[in-house]
């Protein structure tokens, strides 16, 4: 079955393949024995010719000298049911090519390249099958290309940077690209076209970058290991998809779940995974009123576990987050993580008396793993550490990886190279065996595996609300749904209401932080502030984070342009409810909001918009509250203030 090569095979090959409705169009070409691709979009070019293929250590490059020794056709046109998440069900339709290559060579080394095209966007991969005298290889390069225009405009942030994916958005063109940057990558073309570069089912492989070649052409970077190759790999073995995600507006991109359908459906039952709303024992500590490290104040004390326990039960909130618990905490936590125990409490915290408190009061507690990317300590603890969570009835964790590395036996590697993406995958497995679901903190990206794991409520992945106090402008939050949440939830921690505190000014208006409960979604979404903000002060206002939901039935991209405004509505999935909110960045604006997507009947709505005199630095608490009946054919002019947002609740009506 492997002399392919003594077989007739084509050795010039040029084929047209056309999404569902023909919108779409990817040409794949065989010519002198070189693989290639390009697309485009309504018979204009997306992406030009573009080579393929990969660099083996040891081997001559895999992608050259080939002929075509079968080609194979199909579709599917089904719908998709995600357990969780921004939208319920997922349309999956799309025209597969597989191509089935050999060498034309006494090696004869076979590859298989398998595309799917659909009509909002292409992926295609990699799938190299076990060969008799191929079968353990190391990855040099992939020599994956996206050869776009050069004037197109792309938002990105830097790759290999110590703080990860945390930079702010940059917008520039193709052609100043100087260095690697990570996917999502947006961009929009000359002829108006909106595309996000990404990828699928990331597993046992380096995450995939993109830099300018010295041809001048886009090409996956692919993350290497410290010994400087990408992968090492045992045959048979199947790519990441490489995903190209089109739309005709940015809104639209915003909805694009294509990520999901390439990923593989769960292979046992998730029916005990739910999604959680929770307040934490975190931000006290960033405003400087706790510590993580115990001492006279301590943060993570069994005394303060239950007053916030009791506080959850009368805010309606049903989860706990408790940092700081376990030992490990003292001195330079960033320089000692190598210390850190995940099954040791501090002296003032009684995990089990906790933990038997919360579950009389039916709250859940989600328990906390800083790493600081000491890898070999946690992995050495992992199976002990989640054992000592799911016998205390322990089903959420937060992990944390905060040091500009990961670090295993004395040496390091970049959090998105493949032993990270191995790491992360090692913890979302055990979670699973025991039950347990996780928010990860400094993750490798998210590329849709929580339709195979929805244990895997959450991920950060990007500067979120810690970063407040300086490193966030407004804009910044009206970046995310185009570029990072295209990649999956994302646990941003919002619902900061002392917002003028001197520790960490927040450069948001009031309420612009309800508004985040609807523009940025998460599984297990945080209520970050305090118990005491929330209740004192500011109790009506709460009642919208109360009642948001964590899952959504549908999803609505209403309106937005990258980096400057986003407008989205979400149907709860349990009623007939809608909750619609939008941001703005520094420039105040007013938006005209069409009800046509609601179900005939009437709505109450309860709308929370900045005051006229709001500003998110002269006036963050301008904000005004209205109740009114309204029904799918009404507009509804919104306000925005300088930095700003705003939030509505709409009820059906019997």
């Amino acid at each position: 079955m492997f002399k392919w090569a003594n077989l007739f095979g084509k050795k010039e090959v040029n084929y047209n393949m056309p999404s569902p409705s023909g919108r779409n169009i990817c040409h794949f070409t065989l010519q002198s024995g070189e693989i290639s691709y390009s697309l485009e979009r309504d018979q204009k070019p997306i992406i030009k010719n573009s080579s393929l293929g990969f660099k083996i250590c040891g081997e001559k490059d895999l992608g050259r000298n080939l002929r075509l020794i079968r080609e194979k056709r199909s579709k599917k046109n089904e719908t998709i049911e995600m357990p969780w998440g921004e939208d319920r069900f997922i349309k999956n339709n799309y025209n597969e090519y597989a191509f089935y290559l050999a060498e034309n060579s006494p090696e004869a080394r076979i590859l298989t390249l398998r595309f799917r095209i659909f009509d909002n966007g292409i992926a295609f991969r990699y799938e190299i099958p076990a060969q008799p005298k191929f079968q353990n290889i190391s990855v040099q390069d992939e020599l994956t290309e996206f050869n776009i225009d050069l004037n197109t405009a792309v938002w990105a942030i830097p790759a290999y940077q110590p703080d990860r994916y945390e930079y702010n958005y940059e917008k520039t063109a193709v052609f100043n690209l100087a260095n690697s940057v990570h996917t999502p990558l947006t961009m929009c073309t000359p002829n108006g076209y909106y595309l996000s570069i990404h990828e699928a089912a990331l597993y046992n492989y380096g995450s995939m970058t993109i830099k300018l070649g010295p041809n001048r052409i886009l090409k996956s970077d692919i993350t290497p290991l410290s010994d400087r190759t990408i992968a090492h790999l045992t045959l048979p073995f199947e790519t990441p998809w490489r995903l190209i995600m089109l739309a005709d507006s940015p809104t639209e991109l915003t909805e694009n779940r294509l990520m999901y359908a390439l990923n593989e459906p769960p292979k046992s039952d998730f029916s005990w995974v739910k999604t959680l709303k929770f307040i934490g024992i975190w931000w006290a500590m960033y405003v400087g009123e706790w510590t993580w490290a115990p001492g006279e104040r301590h943060g993570a004390t069994t005394e303060h576990a239950k007053e916030y326990i009791d506080a959850a039960v009368r805010l309606g909130i049903n989860g706990l987050l408790i940092e700081g618990w376990n030992d490990g905490w003292e001195g330079d936590w960033l320089e000692n993580g190598i210390n850190n125990s995940f099954t040791t409490s501090t002296p003032d915290f009684d995990m089990e008396a906790v933990a038997r408190y919360a579950n009389s009061k039916n709250i859940e507690i989600v328990g906390h793993h800083e790493t600081v990317g000491f890898v070999d300590n946690y992995e050495k603890q992992l199976e002990e550490a989640y054992n000592y969570y799911a016998v205390n009835g322990i089903h959420y964790i937060k992990t944390g990886y905060a040091g500009s590395k990961m670090l295993i036996n004395g040496h390091k590697e970049f959090h998105h190279s493949q032993f990270g993406v191995n790491h992360y995958q090692k913890t979302i497995e055990l979670a699973a065996k025991k039950h347990i679901c996780l928010d990860i903190h400094e993750p490798i990206k998210g590329t849709g595996i929580e339709r195979t794991w929805p244990n895997l409520l959450a991920r950060e992945g990007a500067r979120g609300q810690e970063y407040e106090g300086g490193a966030l402008s407004p804009s910044h939050a009206c970046y995310l749904p185009y570029t990072r949440l295209l990649s999956g939830g994302m646990d941003y921690t919002p619902g900061i209401f002392d917002i003028e505190n001197a520790v960490k000014r927040i450069s948001t208006t009031l309420a612009r932080q309800i508004a985040y409960y609807v523009t940025i979604y998460s599984g297990m979404q945080m209520a970050a502030d305090r118990p005491h903000v929330y209740e004192g002060r500011f109790p009506k206002i709460f009642e919208f984070i109360k009642a948001v939901p964590t899952n959504f039935e549908r999803t609505i991209a209403l309106a937005g342009e990258i980096g400057r405004y986003y407008v989205v509505a979400r149907k709860d999935r349990y009623s007939e409810n809608w909750f619609i909110g939008g941001v703005t960045d520094e420039s105040p604006r007013k938006v005209s909001i069409s009800l046509d997507f609601l179900e005939n009947g009437s709505y109450e709505a309860i709308i929370y918009t900045d005051s006229e005199d709001a500003h998110y630095r002269d006036n963050p608490f301008g904000i005004v509250i209205q109740k009114k009946t309204i029904g799918k054919s009404d507009i509804l002019d919104i306000y925005m203030a300088s930095g700003g947002g705003f939030a509505i609740k709409l009820q059906r009506l019997p």
